[in-house]
């Protein structure tokens, strides 16, 4: 058993894991039987990142825009890619997932993230004892409910937008659906828009690869000029008042 999940044991925030959720190539999700009155849920996911051998990571550059590190060294290692480089990245990636689950805590947009160790992440878990609340790609809703699911996302990528996240791979594999309300999963390469040169780039593909499926279903719209459209409100955000951005 890997030490991170014997932290989560020791401390008293799980019980015991119940079950496997997903076995991914950079990370596997597990769901956990959690102590009520240390969480506040009765059962939790935990997501442990895979070894750094085993992991297949990016090229991030484009996620690292904008970020500056004090280190030269550290800030060496994460240009040339050395091994001590690529230790480094692997727990950047672990800790912006936690730091971006923070900032959409508010959201009711993403998993709440419950607490944090090395290489892991507990958080609270949708669905229910019975099943896990599955991804989008594995859905066939009525048009109405399609276009009841498009409408929350769209909202749901405003509010990220406006607690600075673009999720920068989002697709129809890390939306998850449960009665009807879809939560956003999976930001370790998530990026800040008001310090990432490349976020509107990557807010348009995240924006077409969800038109992709989509237009697949039965909503053909076009995602290029709601892209653009969700990009503009963001740019004048300021016009909001605070109260309506969680």
């Amino acid at each position: 058993m890997p030490d991170s999940t014997e932290f989560f044991l020791d401390e008293g925030l799980i019980h015991k894991i119940l079950r496997p959720l997903k076995q991914g190539k950079e990370a596997s999700v597990h769901l956990c039987l959690a102590d009520r009155d240390k969480t506040g849920h009765d059962l939790a996911a935990l997501k442990i990142y895979r070894p750094l051998d085993r992991r297949d990571f990016h090229d991030e550059s484009i996620y690292r825009d904008g970020e500056w590190i004090k280190d030269g060294r550290v800030r060496r290692a994460l240009e040339n890619k050395s091994r001590f480089g690529r230790v480094l990245q692997a727990g950047t990636w672990v800790h912006r997932e936690w730091e971006t689950m923070q900032k959409l805590s508010l959201t009711q947009v993403a998993p709440l993230p419950i607490a944090l160790h090395d290489d892991a992440i507990l958080m609270t878990y949708v669905g229910d004892l019975r099943m896990a609340a599955p991804q989008l790609r594995d859905l066939h809703p009525t048009a109405e409910d399609l276009e009841a699911l498009w409408q929350q996302l769209r909202a749901a990528l405003g509010l990220m937008l406006l607690n600075d996240v673009v999720h920068a791979d989002l697709s129809a594999y890390n939306v998850l659906v449960w009665e009807g309300k879809p939560t956003v999963i999976d930001f370790p390469q998530a990026v800040d828009p008001k310090l990432n040169r490349n976020a509107e780039d990557l807010l348009r593909r995240d924006i077409q690869r969800l038109g992709e499926w989509f237009t697949r279903e039965g909503l053909a719209l076009d995602w290029e000029q709601i892209a653009g459209e969700i990009w503009f409100s963001w740019l004048h955000a300021d016009l909001i008042p605070a109260d309506f951005r969680h």
